[in-house]
């Protein structure tokens, strides 16, 4: 190729004008693929909180539903700081929960082969929320009904907590699924019921948040960064919105 450059056009400028091109030409391809008709971003778009468009419950039948309430409310028994946790909602997030995705593990692989592991390798169970909480429930009232003659939504408190004491420590059998590993994922699930964005059904009137101060999911929260050790009394609020999510100028 001739070396010549165009009379009165240098080296440079031909280079700065391929240089040029080059940006002209990505960019135009850049407006095309990113600019022009993409989607406007919302929340959740790429974890949307289960939409239940019903009333009632989603998952738990209302036996099983019956007990859930009685069993939140011991593991989260109301006191002089909160409601418990049937009135917290954490039954209607942990409905809410098993009949999404979670539910299922649709998000964890799940092929065997299941094996017993050692404690540091955890959960190697193959039953999935919603088959542990099936066969937990109902294996539940079973052992009540065997011992007390009563569901356990039924019986009182005193009788209620050696048995989940029980279920935790191993002591008493279920039939169907391991009473520790159900009594596990009850005690987990009732807590992030209890504390979570009220938006997934727990925590209802952000009553956790209340008790711990929390202010929850701000927009802005320039005006109390260098405020240290102070009581700020802010309302809670929940990461659907609110006008505390407004930008102050």
């Amino acid at each position: 190729m001739s070396k010549k450059t165009l009379p009165g056009v240098t080296r440079r400028q031909i280079l700065s004008f391929t240089a040029a091109s080059a940006v002209l030409g990505a960019a135009k391809a850049a407006n095309a693929v990113t600019l022009k008709g993409t989607p406007v971003w919302s929340p959740f778009d790429a974890s949307p909180p289960p939409q239940i468009d019903m009333d009632g419950w989603a998952f738990f039948t209302d036996a099983e539903a019956a007990a859930m309430e009685a069993i939140v409310d011991r593991l989260v028994p109301a006191d002089n700081l909160s409601v418990g946790g049937k009135d917290a909602g954490c039954a209607v997030f942990i409905d809410r929960q098993l009949a999404g995705f979670y539910g299922t593990y649709a998000r964890l692989y799940m092929e065997g082969p299941f094996q017993d592991g050692t404690p540091e390798q955890g959960d190697q169970s193959p039953l999935v929320p919603q088959q542990r909480y099936r066969l937990g429930l109902a294996a539940l009232d079973k052992y009540s009904q065997s011992q007390h003659q009563k569901l356990f939504k039924d019986l009182p408190g005193d009788q209620q907590d050696p048995i989940l004491s029980g279920l935790e420590s191993g002591k008493i059998a279920l039939d169907g699924i391991d009473s520790k590993l159900f009594f596990a994922i009850v005690l987990k699930n009732t807590l992030e019921g209890f504390f979570a964005d009220p938006i997934y059904g727990g925590n209802r009137n952000m009553v956790s948040w209340k008790m711990l101060g929390f202010p929850g999911a701000r927009y802005d929260y320039r005006e109390y960064v260098g405020k240290h050790n102070q009581k700020l009394d802010l309302e809670p609020l929940s990461i659907s919105g609110g006008d505390a999510w407004k930008m102050k100028s």
